[in-house]
């Protein structure tokens, strides 16, 4: 990170831990509030693309393991908890680019949605990184109500691809394909989630 970039300061999870009678819920969605609110108030303070690309790499250089402990127990409609899933999803595209292009050619309509138009067909996985690069980015340089949507649209391709990947039966076992299938459902609840969370924006209501 370069020195424009200062990490907000919280409370470390732990701290939570030690006391006594365990985590206190409060103060643990307080934090999550707080520092999901500084990012994104940072990252949207500077106009420079390269600070913007710092923050979309920000589960690399802090860890996706750090980001989990600060917002992946907050509420769905919150901004804390829907930026974690959408950092959730960037990683989840990194670990399998190919898999993910591949669910994403499947998934995608004659029309895709308006709101993840112009990739090209058929994707690769260069071009899958890079959309959820360019999603999380709308988080930081773009409307923070349209990344959501962006988002909520990703998943909803994704999840109609895996689908129909268990559809074409592709080898699985009936095991496999129930994984798929539950990751597929998961998927939609998610998209439902960032698209609530847009809506919650727009209306001057997101947490």
């Amino acid at each position: 990170m370069s020195q424009q970039f200062r990490r907000p300061a919280y409370q470390d999870p732990a701290t939570f831990d030690r006391r006594e009678g365990g985590a206190d819920p409060a103060d643990i969605s307080q934090a999550a509030h707080d520092t999901a609110h500084a990012v994104v108030g940072q990252g949207r303070s500077s106009a420079d693309p390269e600070t913007t690309q710092r923050f979309v790499r920000l589960a690399e250089t802090e860890g996706i393991q750090a980001i989990a402990e600060l917002w992946s127990h907050s509420p769905p409609h919150s901004l804390a908890g829907g930026l974690w899933r959408i950092y959730a999803l960037r990683e989840a595209v990194q670990k399998s680019p190919e898999r993910m292009s591949e669910y994403y050619r499947l998934g995608r309509s004659h029309s895709a949605p308006a709101a993840i138009a112009g990739v090209p067909e058929p994707p690769t996985a260069d071009e899958m990184t890079r959309l959820a690069d360019m999603i999380l980015a709308g988080m930081y340089s773009g409307e923070i109500d349209v990344a959501f949507d962006r988002a909520g649209a990703f998943c909803r391709v994704i999840a109609r691809g895996q689908a129909l990947w268990v559809d074409t039966g592709a080898g699985y076992s009936d095991d496999d394909a129930k994984r798929l299938t539950s990751k597929a459902d998961q998927l939609i609840r998610t998209a439902e989630e960032l698209e609530s969370c847009a809506r919650a924006h727009r209306a001057g209501t997101l947490d």
